[in-house]
C-alpha cells in the first residue's frame, strides 16, 4: 500500500483557515511505489529471458563439446518441446549429420543437459 506524503501542519491549518478540502491533493502527492522484485520478474517473464538463457547455454556448449568442421556449418536455432532445431548451411552438410552424427551429437548434448530438456534433434536446411 502506498505511503501518502504529509502535508504540513501549516498546510493544513491554512487550508483550514480557508476552507478547502486538502484530501485530493494528499491523494495526488502519494507515492504510488511498488516493490522491484514484482517488477523486475514482470519484466523479465515479459522479454523470455529464462528461455533466452536457455538457448545461449545451449549454443555454448554446442560449440564448445562438437567437432569444430560440424560447429562451422550447423548452429542451434531454437528448443522447443524437447526438439532441439538446428540449422544447417547445406544439403552436404545435413546428409553428412543426419546419417552419421545425430546419435552422437544427441548423446552429447543429453549427456551435458539430460535426456528431459533435450528428448530430439531436427536438421534443417536454413
Amino acid at each position: 500500500m502506498p505511503i501518502p506524503r504529509k502535508i504540513s501542519a501549516r498546510q493544513k491549518i491554512l487550508a483550514q483557515w480557508r476552507g478547502v478540502d486538502v484530501e485530493p491533493e494528499e491523494k495526488a502527492r502519494a507515492v504510488r511505489a511498488r516493490n522491484a522484485d514484482k517488477i523486475v520478474s514482470n519484466v523479465l517473464g515479459n522479454l523470455k529471458m529464462d528461455s533466452r538463457r536457455g538457448e545461449i547455454e545451449i549454443v555454448k556448449v554446442w560449440n564448445s563439446l562438437l567437432d569444430p568442421a560440424i560447429v562451422a556449418h550447423a548452429q542451434p536455432a531454437n528448443l522447443h518441446k524437447g526438439t532441439l532445431f538446428v540449422n544447417v548451411d547445406s544439403n552436404v552438410w545435413l546428409s553428412e549429420i543426419v546419417r552419421y552424427r545425430r546419435k552422437e551429437i544427441l548423446d552429447r548434448l543429453q549427456h551435458s543437459f539430460g535426456k528431459n530438456l533435450i528428448q530430439r534433434i531436427s536438421f534443417r536446411v536454413g
